[in-house]
């Protein structure tokens, strides 16, 4: 019920900007030129903390990094729009004492959004999006001597999601969009070697892939000037697998702040809450805040 409810009210949240203006598709300029606009930026942020012996209040040296790049090319010719993105975001960070550096994330997605225009906001489209992570994920114990133990939990393609299907999208601008897909076909796929033992991320024991087909909506809203130098960004994933549990919906949500302190130093907020009920049977939160080098290209 909760998941449920939450998926209610983020999806509210971006409907709440999707008013539909009842107009006449607009008629093809024959003077119309294609147009492309493109975006990029790249973030180094870092963290630290650090004690002298000397210090009595208790703490641990640790530091940390996270390296973000986000890549938007966008064109528009005529009635015609198609919004690529490429984000790749990976962290890690070191604690005296630990035996192992740790990932504080690992993302890598690609989506794809192509649309043909019928009215001022709303368009016929398809979408595919791909999605997995660079490196390797562990899950961390101690064996029977008490030494630091690691074991491989995920890797490169393992799992990954591919996600494909036509709709309906409603776009004010590049900025602020909402695509709903009832009909999407999504295949993940997985290393056998983490099916032997039992399922992995839906995947059936022995096996390297799953198919689903079902409902997916996609929003999109990013806010340049509620606050000066403050940039907010909100992602919104939903689906339902028709075929198994179509109850039990995959939300994946991120909101991303980056603060601006001048052309090069930025500071960043990131929270991520994602459900996935053949990965954990409860919300998994992330949450980010470093400051660091910025650039936009």
């Amino acid at each position: 019920m909760k998941k449920m409810l939450l998926s209610a009210f983020a999806l509210w949240g971006f409907a709440a900007f999707a008013q539909q203006e009842v107009m006449s598709a607009p008629e093809p300029s024959a003077n119309s030129e294609k147009t492309w606009t493109r975006a990029g930026l790249i973030s180094l942020l870092f963290n630290q903390t650090a004690f002298n012996h000397d210090w009595t209040g208790g703490g641990t040296n640790n530091y940390g990094g996270n390296l973000n790049l986000s890549y938007d090319a966008n064109y528009k010719k005529d009635a015609w729009t198609w919004d690529n993105k490429l984000l790749i975001d990976y962290g890690l960070t070191r604690v005296d004492g630990d035996a192992f550096s740790k990932k504080t994330n690992d993302r890598f997605a690609i989506t794809s959004l192509v649309g043909r225009q019928l009215t001022d906001t709303w368009f016929v489209s398809f979408f595919a999006n791909f999605q997995t992570q660079l490196a390797k994920g562990y899950k961390y114990g101690t064996d029977n001597t008490g030494a630091q133990i690691r074991t491989e939990t995920t890797n490169f393609l393992a799992p990954a999601y591919f996600s494909f299907g036509p709709g309906m999208l409603w776009k004010k601008n590049d900025n602020l969009k909402v695509n709903i897909s009832p009909a999407t076909a999504r295949l993940i796929f997985t290393d056998k070697k983490f099916t032997e033992f039992g399922p992995h991320f839906g995947v059936e024991k022995g096996e390297t892939s799953r198919f689903e087909f079902g409902a997916a909506v996609n929003g999109y809203a990013k806010f340049d000037d509620l606050i000066k130098n403050v940039t907010i960004e909100n992602t919104l994933g939903l689906y339902s697998n028709y075929l198994d549990k179509p109850q039990n919906v995959d939300i994946d949500y991120t909101l991303n702040v980056l603060m601006k302190v001048n052309s090069f130093l930025s500071a960043n907020f990131t929270l991520q809450a994602v459900y996935d009920d053949d990965a954990a049977k409860a919300f998994q939160i992330r949450e980010a805040f470093g400051a660091g080098f910025t650039y936009k290209f």
